[in-house]
């Protein structure tokens, strides 16, 4: 009996003392990764957006999602958030009587919602199959359905709600935004800045994107300007309008260590439904806790000292047990 006792305290022993030597030691805290040079994306303005909903359309056609009712007749598609088959939504702002567009007292503006695309991705870097890249040049997070094995931690860790599982898939898979990617071989790019009336929806690489965002805020409201359509670089498309009255703020320049999805907005983001994050992504503090839980077995040491104290405690009630039963005979 006092081998077992002997042998039970020589595990916590050891366990405790190799715990404390790695958590002693300081976890490499990794940076938020940045966004790749050549980068590619898109530049929403709501200022330009007539909620015509052209690109949910194109969306669903270039991808092959089927239509989703929210109506009692199902006359047309008609979703109220994205989805396993809705990759990109125009959703409305109201306030009071609706009077003027882009205000937020008695107005109503639109926002797009759609993958982000961000530089350090959690789901990515939350997928244990690697269901979920990005892919080093183009920054396109990406979605392998054939590696998913859905167990939907991407679907927790989006910080904007994006990927959604589809639950009538039988195999267990994941929907979202991939840029049309699937597009580019043919010469195209993505559908919803491909069909935008107005050029709301604006696709090129991020770098541009970010400059013509910031050449539009520094403009004077009400002056006229040409705005792209289409995708920077591509066939001049461009249309003169005035300018809207823009919050100096580019949402996605610095949200969540930066994204390749661009946003310009009259209204508060928070107001049109984007999230206020910090400037860092949380898949670098999620990673680097991670790291300093499982380097050097520390999670499961811990784990073996715990299930040691409890099998000693187990052991040492049986003893008494036993002993107390000795002494009565």
């Amino acid at each position: 009996m006092d081998s077992r006792r002997d042998f039970l305290k020589g595990v916590l022993a050891g366990s405790a003392a190799m715990t404390a030597a790695v958590v002693s030691q300081p976890a490499c805290a990794r940076d938020t990764l940045s966004r790749p040079a050549e980068g590619l994306g898109l530049l929403y303005d709501a200022t330009l957006c007539i909620g015509c909903k052209a690109c949910v359309a194109a969306c669903k056609e270039a991808n092959g999602n089927p239509p989703e009712f929210s109506t009692a007749d199902h006359l047309w598609d008609t979703p109220l958030d994205t989805s396993g088959y809705t990759f990109n939504l125009i959703k409305m702002y109201r306030n009071g009587t609706m009077e003027t567009k882009d205000a937020e007292v008695n107005g109503f503006a639109f926002m797009k919602t759609s993958c982000m695309h961000c530089a350090d991705p959690s789901c990515v870097s939350a997928c244990p199959v690697s269901a979920m890249t990005k892919d080093p040049v183009t920054g396109i997070v990406a979605y392998e359905a054939s590696a998913c094995v859905g167990c939907r931690y991407c679907v927790v860790a989006c910080p904007f709600g994006i990927p959604k599982y589809q639950y009538d898939s039988p195999t267990g898979k994941i929907g979202k935004c991939e840029l049309c990617r699937h597009r580019y071989k043919d010469g195209h790019y993505s559908a919803c800045a491909e069909v935008c009336p107005t050029g709301a929806t604006l696709y090129g690489k991020t770098t541009d994107l970010l400059a013509e965002a910031k050449r539009r805020i520094a403009l004077k409201p009400g002056s006229l300007t040409r705005y792209p359509r289409g995708k920077i670089g591509g066939p001049d498309q461009s249309y003169e309008a005035a300018v809207g009255n823009y919050l100096p703020h580019v949402y996605g320049e610095t949200e969540y260590g930066g994204t390749q999805v661009l946003k310009l907005s009259a209204v508060t983001f928070e107001k049109v439904g984007m999230p206020d994050l910090p400037p860092k992504s949380s898949a670098a503090t999620s990673e680097t806790i991670q790291h300093t839980l499982y380097g050097g077995l520390v999670m499961p040491l811990v784990v073996l000292g715990a299930l040691s104290f409890i099998a000693k405690k187990n052991v040492h009630d049986e003893d008494d047990s036993a002993a107390n039963a000795s002494g009565e005979k």
